[in-house]
């Protein structure tokens, strides 16, 4: 079983018979550092299961830029805005090293629900799991204080805070660079 097999096993629950055929619509892409996978403005047509690099999801507000969050193995990489609706993308997404991505466009999304009969059913699992990430992060940002957001991110992926530059972290935190630090240096005395 390959690991985009073993993925959408677990995220989704699929039963044996569906999986290969699910994972046949996935093609690999290579994604380089620094090389864009989306820019804000643009429609994304993709689905991107992240094999392997760290992606940024970031927005550029005319003051500061924002990030919203960073991408690593195991987890999609998509504008749902513009997947489901074809709207314009808020944020970009950007490789902050070279990824390995398996990519499916929409118009094979679409066929899957053609093609195999549980598809819609998994399809509700996937937008109600990223739903409840998304709501997650909404009430961390709002109802953690700034050390206990760290001790989130840490506690689910430590590695980051050494590969990551601190101020993309620090946005993604909703705190200052400066604060980030001081709450680092904190947790390692």
């Amino acid at each position: 079983m390959t690991a985009l097999e073993q993925y959408i096993s677990s995220f989704f629950g699929v039963p044996d018979n569906d999986l290969t055929a699910i994972a046949n619509y996935f093609q690999p892409q290579q994604l380089r550092k620094q090389e864009y996978y989306l820019k804000a403005g643009q429609v994304c047509d993709t689905l991107s299961f992240q094999h392997s690099g760290l992606t940024r999801f970031f927005v550029q507000l005319p003051e500061k830029e924002v990030t919203q969050w960073i991408g690593t193995p195991a987890y999609f990489v998509t504008d749902l805005n513009g997947l489901f609706f074809g709207k314009p993308a808020r944020c970009s997404i950007q490789a902050l090293e070279d990824c390995e991505l398996f990519t499916i466009h929409r118009k094979d999304y679409q066929q899957l629900g053609e093609k195999i009969p549980s598809w819609h059913e998994l399809e509700k699992r996937f937008i109600a799991r990223c739903f409840t990430y998304m709501e997650d992060r909404v009430f961390n940002l709002l109802a953690m204080s700034a050390e206990q957001r760290y001790q989130w991110l840490f506690g689910m992926h430590p590695g980051l805070f050494n590969q990551v530059p601190l101020q993309y972290l620090a946005s993604m935190l909703g705190m200052t660079p400066e604060t980030l630090s001081r709450i680092r240096k904190k947790q390692l005395s």
